[in-house]
């Protein structure tokens, strides 16, 4: 008997210890379910975390654009720029491609013309756009470039379209320089084109998709990442908590969303367009193509006397369009006295005991690239970074100075930044004193090109704001932007980083960087007047111009 009585006690103790474990594994299972709910959340539009799974699993997008809280005076100023920039394309339904805008059938004429010009004048140049039939167009919408320029003095500049949606536009320019002066009109998309771009911008922000690699150990999983991504699959949340910036990765099914090693972009959508709307993006045919003239395309300008020129003001505030010129492959500002920094010495004696900070894209990556290999003194120390991504770091220890670049926070198309290198442009501002021996530029435009406006507008205003900050603590803080550029367009690229999306995101920048304090470098028309073919990365002589208005602001002339 009491042998049967130890046995049941040994099967009850048995009994209890499995319970025991059995409970503890639960709850940790528990535990850990939880923590990765919290990391796979959505901030909804009060500011609240919200599980995916409690908001449903759908194929439509969340995007966290789209659930931000605004102040009455954001939620203005964002209507204000978002109706500024609607393009009055009347819907006409369908529109055959032998319908749409031909270049080579379009033609400028010269209205105000004459025997000759004076300096200063204005020029007005009457665009009429036909079909492939050669039948006049009824509504506007096209996107056209325009400028002025003089090939044996290397001067250019560029010129004012206004569309009259009617088929005519208009193209004043301002006669800035002595000589024979050409005019030239370009077709950069037709109206139905624009068509096309504007769809794709609005319903289609992801056609550039990003990824992040996951690793624990020996597990690693990759997931794709963006603003915004469909609501079917739990999502890791790694919105900035400063900021309020959004960006989603759908969540590993192994790995804890804490995991995350880098971000990269995955690549570009593909069959984005019909047959019928790919017709409208044809390298050769609607393009950039020039459109010809009718008559003459040039005039004949000469000086004005002395005392007319005393009495011309071409300098007419910071307003003022254009904002310069090419003359002599030397960029001449209307409202600012620009130095030359021919020598290395002058950047040296310029830039002796401050600090450069160089933050956005690889627009501005060109600037450090530039200055390390033109200032023999200013040595980059190997970081071990990954090339063209950054974070570098040039030093000159003799003449103290230091220069640092560092890419802007996600969305960018880089190879592989790691994830400890995401920052944002505006916490990084936060973290800088400031003072009369500090510089800040910042270039923040071409990797926003595919999505909605609100999302770029979101971001300037982040930085705005950390910039006024800066200001307003340490005056004396250079701040320098430096706007989008164009650049070279094909069927795919237009797609992605048409120059109709980034004259959007340029008219955007300079609106909401107006009177706070910064200096301006007009990348557009210092890549739109030069006389070389467009590119996102522009070439030497035209950034040693961007860098001569930098180092300008910077060391101005004494007077």
């Amino acid at each position: 008997m009491w042998i049967s009585f130890y046995k049941l006690r040994l099967f009850c103790c048995l009994l209890a210890v499995l319970t025991v474990v059995v409970l503890v594994i639960n709850v940790t299972q528990v535990e850990y379910l939880d923590r990765e709910t919290v990391s796979a959340t959505f901030i909804d539009s009060s500011g609240q975390f919200v599980s995916s799974q409690v908001i449903g699993t759908s194929w439509n997008p969340y995007c966290g654009y789209e659930h931000q809280t605004l102040s009455s005076q954001e939620r203005a100023e964002e209507d204000s720029l978002l109706t500024a920039l609607q393009r009055q394309i009347p819907d006409v339904g369908p529109v055959p491609f032998v319908k749409s805008s031909d270049p080579s059938s379009s033609y400028f004429v010269i209205l105000n013309s004459a025997d000759f010009f004076k300096v200063g004048s204005q020029l007005e140049v009457l665009v009429h756009v036909q079909d492939f039939q050669r039948q006049p167009k009824k509504y506007g919408g096209d996107y056209l470039q325009a400028r002025i320029h003089s090939p044996k003095l290397q001067a250019g500049a560029v010129g004012r379209v206004v569309d009259y949606q009617n088929g005519f536009y208009k193209v004043f320019f301002t006669l800035l320089w002595p000589g024979k002066v050409t005019v030239s009109v370009s077709l950069v998309h037709p109206s139905e084109g624009i068509r096309v771009l504007q769809h794709l911008q609005e319903e289609k922000p992801d056609r550039v998709y990003f990824k992040s690699l996951f690793r624990s150990g020996r597990i690693s999983e990759t997931t794709e990442c963006n603003v915004c991504l469909p609501r079917l699959l739990p999502l890791c949340n790694f919105t900035d908590l400063y900021t309020g910036e959004p960006w989603f990765c759908f969540k590993p099914k192994k790995l804890p969303c804490s995991s995350r090693i880098n971000h990269f972009k995955g690549g570009y959508q593909k069959g984005l367009l019909t047959a019928a709307e790919s017709a409208f993006f044809q390298s050769g045919v609607n393009i950039k193509m020039p459109i010809n003239s009718s008559g003459p395309d040039w005039v004949t300008v000469v000086p004005r006397r002395i005392k007319e020129s005393n009495n011309l003001d071409l300098s007419q505030g910071s307003g003022t369009f254009p904002s310069g010129h090419y003359y002599r492959d030397q960029w001449k500002p209307r409202n600012f006295k620009i130095r030359q920094f021919n020598d290395p010495d002058n950047v040296t004696e310029c830039l002796q005991r401050k600090v450069v900070y160089l933050f956005g894209d690889s627009t501005i990556r060109q600037w450090f690239e530039y200055l390390t290999t033109f200032v023999p003194d200013l040595v980059e120390f190997n970081l071990g970074s990954p090339k063209k991504v950054g974070p570098f770091l040039a030093v000159d220890q003799k003449h103290n100075i230091l220069l640092k670049y560092r890419c802007h926070g996600p969305p960018i198309r880089f190879t592989t930044v790691f994830s400890s290198e995401l920052h944002y442009v505006a916490n990084e501002l936060n973290g800088i004193v400031g003072g009369k021996n500090t510089v800040v530029a910042i270039a923040v435009w071409s990797h926003f090109s595919t999505f909605p406006l609100e999302v770029y507008i979101r971001r300037l205003r982040n930085i705005r704001r950390a910039v006024v900050q800066l200001l307003d603590r340490s005056p004396k803080t250079v701040v320098v932007i430096r706007t989008a550029n164009v650049q070279e367009l094909g069927p795919e690229a237009s797609l992605f980083s048409s120059d109709w999306y980034n004259f959007q995101l340029d008219t955007v920048l300079r609106k909401m960087f107006s009177g706070i304090g910064v200096y301006l470098v007009d990348a557009w028309e210092m890549t739109l007047a030069h006389y070389l073919p467009h590119k996102l990365h522009p070439d030497e002589v035209i950034v040693k111009n961007q860098l001569d208005m930098f180092l300008s602001f910077v060391c101005p002339l004494e007077t």
